[in-house]
């Protein structure tokens, strides 16, 4: 398959592309549909990502990816040897292509180190951290959109159908052994939960979370799973809700992004404010309740899925209507549990798949 005509690109396939994206597990979870687009259009180019440890851990092993470059982020003048190594490890190589998709200043220095004729970034209104500087190339202005979608304005502008968008998160076999194993010690159905976020304003609160758990078990007969990483903010709100609730609830934070992975995949349901496991699920096709009040839906809600599930206390009256711009708000004591709970309600009923539809 050829790319499409575009405005971007001419002449024959890129032999090598690179992508610059470091870190936020959501937007590595966009990242994937851009990589896979590029492998379908251009299956003998070889793809190179630049990116994190953490984000590394969750799509290690990708299919349309040939190789990872690992940044080890460190501060002060330390960070000067992570952008070293990376230089060093792409040595002379010269890129025919660099997509720019983070506009933060350490991707924008590693964008002007490393060597390719065309580095294509965001336009000079979107790009941050002065990214415009560091590229040669950039995509148009637009209207603002869903996240997603912006990404997806870097294949358009290179002539590259996204379509069919797929994300194609994998389990290796002794993951699948893994998750198999889990969910039999269980023996029920699962609700995943994230408890907070890395930023203050997104998390809701214990005592909701405490409550909403409750119901989920006793009336839904779904076991409460407790997921994430092993921030002290995670692992304090966590510990306040498994003392406020009645709820049997399984904690498995942690810092094995793989066994976040297939516990989504393998949940009937998610419940999360807006952080990267509710990009994950909606990647893996899991339902999720996501609870917004200080990040706008629009613009980084579960892509065109699960829209019906948004608990949305960002929107300041009913029916707003709102472009998807990157504008914060104080709503996140607009959730209530009634409205969570109605959601949740609302998933099982329009996507559980029953044991009886099963079988």
């Amino acid at each position: 398959m050829s790319a499409e005509p575009g405005i971007g690109w001419k002449g024959p396939p890129p032999r090598e592309i690179c992508i610059v994206m470091l870190s936020a597990l959501g937007d590595t979870v966009h990242v994937l549909p851009v990589a896979n687009a590029l492998k379908r259009a251009w299956p003998e180019t070889r793809i190179t990502w630049v990116i994190q440890p953490i984000p590394y851990q969750l799509v290690s092993g990708h299919p349309a990816i040939d190789e990872f470059v690992v940044f080890e982020r460190t501060k002060g003048l330390r960070a000067w040897h992570s952008f070293r190594d990376v230089t060093q490890v792409l040595g002379n190589r010269k890129f025919d292509l660099l997509l720019g998709l983070q506009v933060y200043l350490k991707a924008g220095i590693l964008t002007a180190l490393i060597q390719s004729k065309v580095k294509l970034g965001f336009d000079r209104a979107r790009a941050r951290d002065m990214q415009w500087l560091f590229t040669n190339r950039r995509i148009p202005q637009h209207a603002p959109q869903h996240v997603q979608d912006q990404y997806f304005e870097f294949l358009h502008f290179i002539g590259v159908n996204p379509k069919p968008i797929n994300w194609d998160l994998q389990l290796s076999d002794s993951e699948k052994e893994a998750q198999a194993a889990f969910f039999s010690r269980i023996g029920k159905r699962t609700c995943a939960v994230v408890v907070a976020t890395s930023k203050r304003e997104k998390n809701w609160t214990s005592d909701g979370y405490a409550r909403v758990l409750e119901e989920v078990e006793s009336t839904h007969g779904l076991t409460p799973v407790i997921i994430g990483g092993p921030s002290t903010v995670e692992r304090a709100i966590a510990n306040k809700i498994m003392t406020s609730t009645k709820a049997t609830v399984l904690d498995t934070l942690g810092n094995n992004i793989r066994k976040l992975v297939w516990i989504l995949e393998g949940s009937s349901l998610l419940i999360s404010p807006d952080t990267g496991p509710l990009h994950i699920s909606r990647a893996l096709g899991t339902p999720v309740v996501s609870l917004f009040g200080h990040t706008n839906p629009n613009r980084s809600g579960p892509y065109r899925a699960f829209r019906d599930l948004i608990v949305n206390g960002y929107e300041q009256h009913s029916r707003e209507e709102y472009p998807a711009i990157r504008e914060y708000r104080d709503g996140m004591k607009h959730v209530t549990v009634d409205n969570v709970l109605e959601k949740v309600s609302l998933a099982l009923e329009r996507y559980l798949i029953t044991e009886e539809e099963v079988t």
